[in-house]
Formats: C-alpha cells, structure tokens, sequence
C-alpha cells in the first residue's frame, strides 16, 4: 500500500495547488483582525459574512510583505482617506500560496480603493434609508435649542486636543458670558468609540433636566477614524435624543451620518464654542436694541401727554386751593362745637365723681366703725393662740437641750471615749496616719503626746511611743 509523509503530502498539496491555481485573483472580503510587525510585514485575517444574519462564512489568512506593503497604504488611504483597519471592506489582489507548516494563505500585492470607498457610501447610504424608513433621522434636527445654551453636557475625552479647545474658546469668550459645562469621558476613535459614546448618551439621558445641549466633540484624525460615526446605532441614539446635540468631530471633507442627524453640525470643537458664544451674544444684541426701542417708546410716550399733564395739574391746583378753603372753614366749626362738647362733658363727670367720692366716704365710715366692735374679741383670741404655741416651743427647746448635753464630748469622754488628733485634725481611719507622724490623744481628765512607729495596715495595728 503506498502511503505519504505529511510533509510530502503537503508538497504535493502545494504544488497541485500551484498548478490548478496559477496566476493572480481580485478577492473581495472583510478585514477581521490586522497588525504590522516590526519589519514592516502586515499580517491579515479577511472574512466574508452572510448579509442575513452577519454570521461568518468564510476566513482566510493574508499577507502584505513589507515591499508592497510600503506602497500600497498610502495609496490606499490617500485614495480613501480611511486607514487600512478592522470592519472595512476591501479587494485584494493575490495569488494563493500553500506552505508545509503554516497552510493555505492569500498573499497580496495589490489592492483597489474604489471599491472600498463605493462600499463605504454604499453603507453610509444603507443606514441613512433605514433611518428614515423609521422615521427617525430628522428628530433631532426638529428640536428647537433655547436661546441662550448656558448649561452644556460634552461627549470627549479629557485628553483629546479638541476639548482643551473647546473649553478655552468657551471661557475666555470677548463677553464674558458664563457657561456650565459637564464632561461624559468617551474613547472617540477605535473600536471601542461606539458603545463608548452611546453610554455617555445613556447617562446624559439619566440627568437630562441638568442640561441644555449635548455637545460631541473631538480634535482631527484620519477619516477612518470617523467610522464609528456612520453606525446605526450610534446615530439611531443621536437622532432620537431628546436634547438638542451639536456635533464638532474635526473632519474637513465627507460629512458622517453623525452630522446628518444632529440638530446642529459643526466642522471643529472650536466651531462649536463660538456657535454658543454667537449665541448668546446675538440673544445679548438683540436684548440691548430692545431696551434702545422701549426707552425711545416711553420717552415718546411721555413726551405727548406732558402739555395735557401741565395743564390738569394747574387746574387741580385750583381746585384742591379751593376745597381746602372749604374743608378748612368746615374744621374750624366742628372744633369749636367739639369745645363745647367736651366742656360739659368734663363738669358732668365732675358731678358724677362727687357724688361717688361722698357715697364711698359713708361706706368706708360705716365699716370701720362695725370693724372697731371686733377688735376685743379678735385680741382675746390671738393672745390665746400666743400663749399655746410659746409653751410648745419652750418645750421643744428643752428637749433640744437635752439631746445637745448627751452629744457634749465631755459627756461622751467621761463614757471612756477618746478623740486623736494630727496636726490640730481628728483622725477617722488608720489610712490617715503614717510612720513617724505625732498625734495626741485627748481623754477626760487630759491628753496623751505620742509618736507613731509603725503601723501595720494588713491587722490594723499601730506601735507607738506615748508621754504623759
């Protein structure tokens, strides 16, 4: 039975290969995964996708080799104004290669920029159909910005030269208008730059009473960099947002779908910033001629009546000269009747307190006298009581007396109790005495001098030396 080594099976493969399949093949696919090394070689792996589902259908390994690689990206991206990058769609020149160890592969040599930049506009125009078959692209357009967008929430990344830019301008605008602004960090170019910026959409949204507008801003880079702007998603999100937003993503040539659906495109993050400045000035402008008009209505205003107002004044000087007249000679008979009328009123009410002052007088009179009949019998009875509570306080007096005797230290002395005293203190406790400490001790027929020798607090004993 014949049989092959693997190696020479995969040089038969190979140059069966080489014989059924000679020459070069334009190969139109997806670029999946791509990276250079440091000779200059660009490895690649193109895929196909079936259109119904995006599921892959077919992959394939590529190679550029650093000679042709060195000619065919700028050309590519002078051509395109995209970089050669992942998710765009190409076609290749190449011939198939097979290699005993490493397999089947596509190695490159040229490639066509037309057809990348038809399908490019093929995509852009594919999203902005189905946009507006949801009838959704013009929504954020249709909003109306208020007129002067002081608070301002930015979708940027802190470090990008563009928001540096835009918040100078904003600051340091020849007005001094002011505005708050919010940073939502996003990563602007990449793969990662889509769900980036639709979650900072997603968190402006959470806080959509804080804000005005929605700024999007980035500095410049290549066009590739923009792609991310021509997804559905993102600009689904963009043209569905229920603030206005004001794109500024640094591009000078193709407008991005972004920029379609936005209710306001700008070319620079700079452009943006005066578009807020402009503004408010114009609001600033418009306000200052408004105030112009209104003082030159009301002076006019003014002016036209002021003859008729000269001339109702006089005559309301006449009248008022002649009412005060009147009204002044009514006011001289209402105060000299209001005279007479207080006069009799006060001689009424003289008689009327006499009257009272010798009513009382009688009264007062009758009730002392009857009080003066009282006054023996009230003296009898507190002589009485006097006399009671003398003799129960002297009684009282006498027991204190006696309590007081027995508590006399003399007293308690001659019972056999002593006190000692140091320095001048009685002495309660053996904790208040110490070694060497001279007391005295007082006993009813004298006193005892002693000095303390030791004292043993564990028995509560003392040696000492005593003199009479």
């Amino acid at each position: 039975m014949e049989s092959y080594s693997l190696l020479e099976l995969n040089q038969y493969i190979r140059q069966q290969l080489k014989d059924v399949l000679p020459g070069l093949y334009w190969v139109v696919a997806e670029i999946n995964e791509i990276h250079v090394n440091s000779a200059g070689h660009c490895f690649m792996e193109l895929i196909e996708k079936a259109p119904q589902n995006e599921q892959i259908t077919a992959k394939i390994r590529a190679t550029i080799w650093a000679y042709h690689f060195r000619m065919l990206r700028p050309y590519f991206e002078t051509m395109t104004g995209q970089r050669l990058a992942t998710g765009l769609k190409v076609m290749l020149q190449a011939s198939i290669e097979f290699h005993e160890l490493y397999g089947i592969s596509l190695q490159i040599t040229d490639i066509n920029p037309a057809f990348t930049v038809g399908d490019l506009a093929m995509q852009k125009q594919i999203v902005i159909q189905k946009l507006t078959d949801e009838g959704v692209i013009d929504m954020n357009r249709e909003l109306e910005i208020t007129l002067v967008p002081q608070r301002i929430a930015i979708i940027s990344s802190e470090t990008a030269a563009g928001y540096g830019d835009f918040i100078d301008q904003l600051h340091h605008n020849p007005n001094g208008y002011a505005f708050n602004h919010k940073l939502f960090q996003a990563t602007m170019q990449g793969n990662e730059a889509e769900p980036s910026i639709i979650r900072a959409l997603e968190q402006i949204f959470e806080r959509e009473d804080e804000f005005d507008v929605v700024a999007i801003i980035r500095g410049g880079g290549s066009q590739s960099d923009l792609n991310c702007f021509n997804s559905y998603q993102l600009t689904c999100c963009i043209a569905q947002f229920p603030l206005p937003i004001i794109t500024g993503i640094g591009h000078d040539r193709d407008e991005t779908i972004a920029d379609r659906v936005a209710c306001v495109s700008l070319k620079t993050p700079t452009a943006v910033a005066e578009f807020l400045v402009n503004r408010a000035a114009s609001f600033d402008s418009e306000l200052q001629d408004l105030a112009d008009r209104l003082f030159d209505a009301v002076g006019l205003s003014i002016r036209i009546p002021s003859e008729r107002l000269q001339r109702l004044s006089h005559r309301l000087q006449t009248i008022m000269h002649s009412h005060i007249h009147i009204q002044d000679k009514d006011l001289q008979a209402i105060t000299l009747r209001l005279k007479h009328a207080v006069s009799a009123l006060l001689l009424q009410k003289q008689t009327e307190n006499n009257r009272m002052n010798m009513a009382l007088q009688t009264a007062a009179n009758k009730t002392i006298r009857s009080q003066h009949l009282y006054l023996p019998e009230l003296e009898k009875k507190i002589n009485k009581s006097s006399r009671i509570l003398l003799t129960g306080e002297q009684k009282q007096i006498h027991w204190l007396e006696g309590k007081l005797q027995l508590l006399d230290p003399s007293n308690l002395l001659k019972r056999g109790y002593s006190i000692t005293l140091v320095d001048g203190k009685a002495i309660r406790s053996i904790k208040n005495l110490r070694n060497g400490a001279r007391i005295k001790t007082i006993l009813f027929d004298g006193e005892v001098d002693s000095s303390i020798e030791e004292i043993n607090p564990g028995n509560h004993n003392i040696s000492s030396s005593a003199k009479l």
